[in-house]
């Protein structure tokens, strides 16, 4: 048997924490802490090193996004699905750069939510629908380097790349390349070694700045 995926839970308002830390435990996640400032959230996150951090931004001292710079200063891999109220552009905008794997809106659905973290426990970049096209459009406008610039990549790695950079699981590229999961997970860790990238995440953002989920 698999070990339980080990989640925090930041959020300022008890009601909202407790709920959400029993629907993760009812659905066997194991909710190892679950605190309601940004402070508490560093501390706790950095010495308990959780498989994901579901946050909030709205934190009554350090910001949601202050968090996620913090906890992600150390350069290891950190994966982070904000949980927020807010969709408007720039809260998004700036989780994504600061180092957020993903973004749900809290008027998502109980199921909806769950799936969102077990597929950030996978390494998969998740957001509420339509906030991934606004993700996309702004990497796209941030992109400024010469695609001759690039590493080379096999045409494998390349459709793999593409996949990935429109949201599929690693199950689902397999599938849809018939494949196998492991060959599948090779072909990405090779293009990471190639791209000198440390992670899915920044893998993802990578293909994005290209524009390679079209």
């Amino acid at each position: 048997m698999t070990a339980p995926v080990r989640v925090l839970v930041v959020d300022d308002h008890p009601m909202w924490r407790e709920g959400v830390a029993r629907d993760l435990t009812e659905a066997g996640y194991e909710v190892i802490a679950a605190v309601g400032d940004g402070t508490q959230a560093v501390r706790v996150g950095r010495s308990l090193r959780p498989d994901v951090v579901v946050l909030d931004l709205q934190l009554p001292d350090l910001s949601g996004v202050e968090v996620i710079t913090a906890l992600c200063a150390d350069q290891s891999p950190w994966r982070i699905l904000v949980l927020s109220a807010s969709g408007e552009q720039q809260d998004v905008l700036d989780a994504v750069k600061a180092g957020a794997t993903g973004y749900l809106i809290k008027s998502a659905g109980r199921e909806e939510f769950l799936e969102a973290v077990r597929r950030t426990a996978d390494g998969d970049a998740v957001f509420t629908p339509g906030l991934a096209g606004l993700v996309l459009g702004e990497y796209r406008r941030l992109a400024t380097a010469p695609a001759s610039d690039a590493p080379v990549l096999t045409d494998r790695e390349t459709e793999v790349l593409r996949l990935v950079a429109k949201g599929l699981s690693y199950k689902q590229i397999a599938e849809r390349l018939v494949l196998s999961p492991r060959t599948v997970q090779n072909h990405v860790q090779n293009t990471l070694g190639k791209l000198q990238l440390h992670n899915r995440v920044e893998l993802v953002r990578y293909a994005l700045e290209r524009g390679l989920d079209s």
